[in-house]
């Protein structure tokens, strides 16, 4: 049995000692709870959603031919990836005469989008006919950011309700895609 000498050579006799020992356990248990925590993701593009994988187009404009411009859409969705084609119809010339092509024009826009409850947000970025970034050149350049309310989905219609013009658009569905996942 011990004698009561003992425990004075077991007792930690310093407190300072006593507050290294429970900072080192503090700090060991930070970095083992921040490291657990953090898990890289996955190099590969998201899934997207199910209803809106494939290709819509916008057979027509309500009310056209009293528009002084209307612009007539097509997407192509794949997983989280969006494809924009815009042919825009004018009878007012904003550009210069080589660009006004007699008041019809194409663009084209590329990014991803989100669905977030009945809101549908695309971020993309103007692009060529290839799909390769513009950066100079007739009509727009830089970000094409638009957010639409989803007003109806059906497995063959798609009303989106743009919230910067508040103009409606009826897509409806031209070929389904599948979904297969590509890495980035």
């Amino acid at each position: 049995m011990p004698t009561p000498n003992k425990f004075k050579e077991l007792k930690i006799s310093n407190p300072v000692s006593r507050l290294r020992h429970l900072y080192f356990l503090f700090f060991a248990f930070y970095l083992s709870a921040f490291f657990s925590a953090c898990s890289p993701l996955p190099n590969i593009q998201g899934k997207g959603e199910e209803f809106m994988q494939g290709v819509w187009n916008q057979d027509s404009v309500a009310y056209s031919n009293k528009l002084s411009n209307y612009t007539q859409h097509h997407f192509k969705f794949t997983c989280d990836s969006v494809y924009i084609d815009l042919v825009t119809h004018s009878k007012v010339n904003f550009y210069e005469d080589s660009c006004y092509n007699n008041g019809v024009w194409k663009e084209y826009a590329k990014g991803v989008y989100a669905v977030r409850g009945d809101t549908l947000l695309v971020g993309a970025t103007f692009t060529h006919a290839n799909y390769k970034q513009k950066i100079s050149g007739c009509y727009r350049i830089g970000r094409y950011d638009k957010n639409f309310l989803i007003r109806k989905k059906t497995t063959d219609t798609l009303v989106l309700e743009s919230m910067s013009d508040q103009r409606e658009i009826t897509l409806s569905l031209k070929e389904k895609v599948t979904c297969i996942q590509k890495e980035l």
